[in-house]
């Protein structure tokens, strides 16, 4: 390899390195958001869509923060943000994918975060739950 074919790969590698770091987003229990939330040093964040919650319930002390804004206007996303500043944000979603994704974003920007995985975990390990409701057409 030549000098300067290196000198190229360098940029490419450093950008690599950076979008792995942010990638990666503390995994944690549900019973330990559970206790952060408590201790309120975090508020957890379920982002699923409305329809998922309706369907499934979704953690007691969760705020309803729909993916797919984020991926919008992050007219919902921003006023939480700004509200919560300075706290973690734990996320959660069915299986923990979309927490990831969402997570490793809102680490790129600063914000301490977690994922506490799917619904389901956190209802097996028996913490609280609560019913919503479909939203109207």
């Amino acid at each position: 390899m030549t000098p300067n074919f290196l000198r190229r790969l360098l940029p490419l590698f450093l950008f690599s390195a950076a979008a792995v770091s942010a990638a990666d987003v503390a995994k944690i229990t549900p019973k330990d958001a559970a206790a952060r939330v408590a201790a309120n040093t975090a508020v957890l964040v379920d982002v699923r869509e409305p329809a998922e919650w309706a369907e499934t319930g979704v953690a007691a002390s969760a705020v309803l923060l729909p993916k797919s804004d984020f991926d919008g206007t992050q007219k919902l996303w921003t006023e939480f943000l700004a509200k919560n500043s300075g706290k973690e944000v734990i996320l959660y979603c069915r299986s923990g994918k979309r927490a990831g994704i969402l997570g490793a974003a809102l680490a790129a920007k600063g914000l301490k975060v977690a994922n506490a995985g799917g619904f389901a975990d956190w209802a097996a390990a028996g913490l609280p739950t609560r019913k919503v409701e479909a939203a109207k057409p």
